[in-house]
């Protein structure tokens, strides 16, 4: 088992080697969920990733000839960019196992750090698989992402430095991919603090140490927007410390991180992947578990494809009423058009799409159909616009 001496000795090798992120609170968040909120900046890590802590713990405590053989790792991103940075770093080859699946912006920042990249496999189990039999034939280090003492150790600085920034917490919220994290924080917030909570997060669609720690047999989905939560085999080591030291997991889905990653952005002006976003996302899922708590969440990272997070904010503005889609009937004659672009502007809605449908509607020949994607302020202001439509003679209602 880890201790508390090996994440403050991961502690003092770390110092000067990633940065001592900001613990904050969000007075707005605070205000929405009912708790008190405290923000664990993770993603402002170099490689916008907690991970690193981990992996610069491993690679600074390797033997001079395992340098020379150099390192491998698998992983969905975040575990490869800290790998590949600190064996840059420490001039030691670096060769990282990611799926197919992976994002092209972690590919492509892992490869930057001079990493030989190896796309192999659609799970992280496939690519572990091909990472064993590279290293076994190269004879290369094998640096797990969750299931060593050494990352774990390294991963629990994080809440080491959460309870001295803020020694008042009395929960901690963060996310289970294999569990490495919350094994560590785990580890240093009891022994600081034994009456703290700490509570895992994980997705619906990844409930993997949710099974295995609740002997529940939750089904296994495909894929997550959480993706570096999305571990198919929990760690042996992780397990075993979250058994004994985490106090209940809870389950959040693809709804509730979309909604948290707005959020974020939003009101902290911060950017983070879904798995960074999953702490928020169980506060917003399960407000009473949480109400009244001096809570620590961990913004575990921020790489995240920006096409990805184009979508996201899409869907959240529709979910907030802020994007409506309105459809229209109208009489086919000149002006129509014109006319029903005027009411919505004169009700204050920016039109971002017009899409106008003769053939494919049961109207009357002599009809239209108009379909509006407008920008507004929120639902009391799409109802506002539904109304002008409606007072201007048009037949108008909102497609969900």
């Amino acid at each position: 088992m880890v201790e508390l001496a090996d994440i403050r000795q991961a502690a003092a090798r770390l110092q000067g080697q990633v940065l001592d992120t900001p613990c904050v609170e969000s007075r707005t968040l605070s205000q929405i969920t009912g708790a008190q909120v405290f923000l664990k900046f993770e993603n402002l890590q170099f490689t916008a990733s907690f991970k690193e802590r981990g992996a610069c713990n491993k690679l600074v405590q390797l033997s001079e000839a395992e340098r020379r053989r150099g390192v491998i790792a698998m992983s969905a991103g975040n575990h490869a960019q800290g790998v590949a940075y600190h064996a840059q770093r420490l001039g030691v080859r670096a060769v990282i196992v990611m799926p197919r699946f992976t994002p092209g912006v972690k590919v492509e920042r892992t490869r930057s750090f001079g990493a030989e990249v190896v796309l192999h496999g659609d799970t992280l189990d496939e690519a572990r698989s091909h990472a064993m039999e590279l290293a076994q034939r190269q004879e290369l280090v094998f640096v797990h992402p969750y299931d060593d003492a050494d990352i774990v150790a390294g991963q629990g600085t994080v809440g080491l430095e959460m309870l001295q920034a803020v020694p008042q917490l009395d929960t901690l919220v963060v996310a289970v991919g294999g569990g490495g994290l919350i094994a560590g924080i785990a580890v240093a917030a009891k022994a600081l603090k034994p009456s703290i909570e700490v509570v895992g997060v994980q997705t619906l669609r990844f409930p993997n140490m949710f099974n295995a720690v609740k002997q529940q047999t939750l089904p296994q989905g495909n894929s997550t927007i959480a993706e570096g939560i999305a571990v198919g085999t929990p760690g042996a080591l992780p397990r075993a410390i979250i058994e004994k030291l985490v106090d209940d997991i809870v389950l959040v889905d693809e709804g509730d991180i979309e909604q948290s990653i707005v959020m974020l952005l939003e009101i902290e002006k911060t950017l983070v992947e879904g798995a960074g976003a999953a702490g928020l996302a169980a506060l917003l899922k399960h407000p009473q578990r949480f109400a009244g708590r001096k809570l620590g969440l961990v913004l575990g990272g921020g790489n995240i494809d920006p096409l990805l997070l184009a979508a996201i904010i899409e869907r959240g503005m529709v979910r907030a009423g802020r994007l409506a889609r309105i459809r229209v009937s109208a009489r086919d004659v000149p002006g129509s058009l014109a006319g029903i672009t005027a009411t919505v502007a004169q009700a204050g809605g920016n039109i971002d799409e017009v899409h106008h449908q003769r053939a494919f509607t049961t109207l009357a020949a002599q009809n239209v159909e108009i379909e509006l994607v407008v920008q507004t302020r929120g639902r009391e202001h799409i109802a506002a616009v539904l109304d002008a439509l409606h007072a201007a003679g048009f037949q108008a209602q909102e497609q969900k």
